[in-house]
């Protein structure tokens, strides 16, 4: 009888551990496909980030593929600090500044108006709560450039247009519907039963939002930063429209700084320039990518 067990134990153990790979042109052309893609991807970055460490004279020299042969920040520091964007030669550094007073409010109303609008929509459903969430998904879908002039106009009238409180409006609003429909499907994902419980104990409206939701909300409130970091910083029309001359964000300011170029073009500054801009998304993307996976599928199925 032992005889007949060891045998099978053999067979069992060799099937439980890793099965050697084994080709297949499917698999092949999978990996290909990402190798070309990636490739695509990462090129213009390489070209950046090469250019900007050479200097004019390299640059003029090499091959625009080759590598810098004695790699130098120079022109980094030119972009930062000393890059001319019209009459100022302050570099990107101003503008860096005004998009971060221009990100982290936008963020930061997106975050609390577009989850406590998801909530509402989600338990404390009115008459015409349908109606209002089509309306604000109507909104999601029109053009940006169809409503700049009545805005431009409104936000005269109002004493906003040029300011900085008006540009963040202008970007909060824009970003609404975006940002509630997310907060929506994530609360909608939620078992009932907590809101029923949470009733039955004697809570009410803040009570439940602030003490049950709100923590509950960590996944998707990740995905709503990155969106509207992302969204906010690389934005360039409302920028140049609502921003003002003060108030420029870096992206109109990177602009700028190619547009106003007179002589001997700056390629090596323009690309370390155009990389400081990207910088801040980028590396929200690189720290926070994977949360943003896990949060834009929570609420995909309901629970």
């Amino acid at each position: 009888m032992s005889e007949q067990v060891l045998p099978l134990a053999a067979s069992t153990a060799h099937h439980d551990g890793p099965r050697p790979a084994t080709f297949s042109w499917e698999r092949a052309g999978i990996y290909a496909f990402l190798l070309v893609a990636s490739l695509f991807f990462l090129l213009p970055i390489y070209t950046m980030v090469s250019t900007s460490l050479k200097t004019m004279a390299e640059v003029r020299a090499t091959n625009v593929l080759m590598p810098p042969l004695a790699p130098t920040i120079e022109a980094w520091g030119a972009a930062w600090n000393q890059a001319c964007t019209g009459l100022d030669c302050d570099g990107v550094q101003v503008g860096f500044l005004n998009s971060l007073k221009i990100v982290v409010p936008v963020v930061v109303l997106s975050i609390l108006v577009g989850a406590l609008n998801g909530y509402v929509l989600s338990f404390w459903r009115f008459r015409g709560a349908n109606l209002v969430f089509t309306v604000l998904m109507f909104g999601a879908f029109i053009p940006l450039q169809m409503v700049l002039y009545p805005l431009v106009r409104l936000w005269s009238s109002l004493g906003l247009y040029g300011s900085l409180p008006g540009l963040i409006a202008v970007h909060v609003i824009f970003g609404l519907p975006v940002v509630t429909l997310m907060y929506r499907n994530f609360y909608a994902g939620l078992p009932i039963e907590i809101f029923k419980a949470a009733r039955v104990d004697g809570a009410g409206f803040w009570r439940i939002f602030w003490s049950i939701f709100v923590p509950m909300s960590a996944p998707i409130t990740i995905v709503v930063v990155i969106w509207q970091t992302t969204g906010a910083w690389n934005d360039y029309i409302l920028g140049l429209t609502f921003g003002g001359r003060e108030n420029a964000p870096m992206t109109v300011q990177l602009n700028n700084i190619i547009a106003s170029q007179t002589g001997e073009r700056q390629f090596n500054v323009e690309m370390a320039a155009t990389m400081l801009t990207a910088m801040v998304p980028l590396l929200v993307y690189m720290v926070s990518g994977r949360w943003f996976v896990r949060g834009i599928t929570a609420g995909a199925v309901k629970g």
